[in-house]
């Protein structure tokens, strides 16, 4: 196997015509035992971190809204979607539960492959698992990790999806998600590979949206779920997809990629060298290409740096982190989406408190006069120095009045594998989420989390995690439920009759 031409002159893939087809049965050949222990623990930290993200997005802009929407569409499918406890089909409660899981943009980031993961893989095997009933833990375990691990490495493999304008998370984590729902469904090969056929010619996601800040960023995970349990259900009632849906002529590597892919980091050392163990977890939300640049923030202020005292700012950051975060920041649109795309805003915020949470994208935060004057005297530029795809470097240089410079860089980011968050850290942010979002007690997370730290040795996973999901129902949802139900009552009174 080869690349294409590093300087972009397009090339054809040398690959086998059945390389999909072998992906898909040497993941199948896969089993829980073949997980290392490391791999489990980072799959619990990854539906830890899922979870509260979830419950803290219970009132997120765009998530209310969208539940409202599915509950007048339906209301007794055989899957749940968490906020709220509401009755949906598996592709709405996977929709449902992706967008909340990806709303605060807090979710886990594997920060080379430039995926976020469990926001599309996981809300698919929920759903998948509670309409099939009865799936163990260990093997809810096994499909987050095929899941995780293929999203992982075709984000190696498509190394420059988002600089191109696609949203990784989406287009990839729709082929990844059918495939690991795909094993709940105890798909064949033939089947496995038909799903990611499927799954692929659904494959979409723009970047746009996150580069204008808008709410649609939010849903594109749930879009992605929805689609991944589609993909998955209808191979396994025998619907075919695409046969060569990542080496075909038309395919993922050719049409979406330009054959300007590394294939090696999709098949080399697949079951033996784990990526899942390369995944981040976010210490602050927002995207993650603002996370080292809002740590310098952060730092600058308890060095006893002074937003009066600065004339203006520079931020070099590599090129896909400039065109994703690096416009203007305008404080007249009063978006939180926008200021969670806005490197300009997230430093200025780090910088005037010295700490960056969720209060950081309140309305009173996101409209601050004094951080909005702040953020008016950065520019941010794509830093020759950085490489076009590298998510970490940042450097910052201030001019203050007085003509002193000071230049900071950053070349690592909190949460990731060379700095990672505790488990104390990790369970805090877990329990400050769930009880933002949805009210929980530190009782409840505690709860939540005991379960999941347990997983392997539950019976019904799905069962197991939606019962001990703390979920406040709203009057407005209630009075919905009620009035389905009197409908419901009404019909089968009528048929009785």
């Amino acid at each position: 196997m080869r690349t294409a031409d590093p300087i972009g002159f397009l090339k054809p893939l040398v690959l086998p015509g059945n390389f999909s087809l072998q992906l898909c049965a040497a993941i199948n050949a896969w089993r829980y035992e073949d997980l290392p222990a490391s791999v489990v623990s980072t799959l619990k930290r990854m539906l830890l971190d899922t979870l509260g993200n979830i419950a803290g997005a219970a009132q997120a802009t765009g998530i209310p809204e969208l539940n409202r929407r599915l509950m007048r569409w339906e209301h007794d499918g055989s899957t749940t979607g968490l906020i709220g406890m509401q009755r949906y089909s598996p592709p709405s409660a996977a929709l449902a539960n992706g967008s909340a899981a990806h709303a605060l943009d807090f979710d886990d980031f594997h920060d080379m492959a430039r995926v976020h993961t469990s926001c599309v893989v996981f809300p698919a095997l929920l759903a998948t698992a509670e309409d099939i009933g009865a799936v163990s833990g260990d093997q809810f375990l096994l499909a987050l990790a095929i899941g995780a691990e293929l999203h992982a490495r075709l984000g190696l493999a498509c190394y420059n999806s988002l600089g191109r304008g696609w949203h990784p998370t989406m287009v990839l984590g729709t082929m990844s998600g059918a495939i690991a729902a795909g094993r709940l469904l105890a798909l064949d090969d033939e089947s496995s590979c038909n799903a990611l056929g499927l799954a692929f010619h659904q494959a979409s996601g723009s970047a746009q949206s996150a580069r204008e800040g808008v709410l649609s960023k939010r849903l594109g995970a749930g879009f992605a779920a929805r689609n991944a349990v589609v993909s998955a259900f209808l191979a396994a009632d025998g619907i075919s997809g695409a046969r060569q849906p990542l080496e075909g002529n038309a395919g993922l590597f050719a049409l979406y990629e330009r054959n300007e892919v590394r294939p090696e980091f999709l098949a080399d050392g697949l079951g033996d060298h784990w990526r899942i163990e390369d995944f981040s977890f976010k210490p602050y939300p927002g995207c993650r290409c603002s996370h080292t640049s809002i740590g310098l923030g952060i730092s600058l202020h308890h060095e006893g740096v002074q937003a009066s005292a600065i004339e203006s700012i520079d931020i070099g950051l590599g090129e896909v982190n400039w065109l994703t975060i690096g416009e203007p920041y305008d404080v007249d649109r009063a978006s939180v989406a926008h200021a969670q795309f806005n490197v300009s805003y997230g430093f200025a915020r780090a910088l005037t408190d010295g700490r960056f949470d969720l209060d950081s994208y309140a309305h009173n935060a996101i409209v601050d006069p004094a951080v909005a004057k702040l953020a008016r005297k950065i520019r941010v530029k794509a830093d020759p120095a950085i490489g076009q795809t590298e998510i970490a470097p940042a450097r910052i240089r201030l001019t203050f009045v007085d003509g002193r410079t000071l230049e900071v860089f950053g070349k690592t980011i909190k949460g990731s594998p060379e700095d990672p968050m505790s488990n104390a850290e990790m369970l805090e942010k877990f329990r400050t989420s769930l009880a933002r979002g949805v009210g929980a007690s530190k009782a409840q997370a505690d709860r939540l989390a005991e379960v999941i730290d347990d997983l392997e040795h539950q019976s019904d996973v799905a069962e197991a995690l939606i019962s001990a999901f703390p979920s406040v129902r709203t009057a407005e949802q209630a009075l919905d439920s009620r009035l389905s139900g009197n409908v419901r009552r009404k019909a089968h009174q009528a048929s009785s009759r």
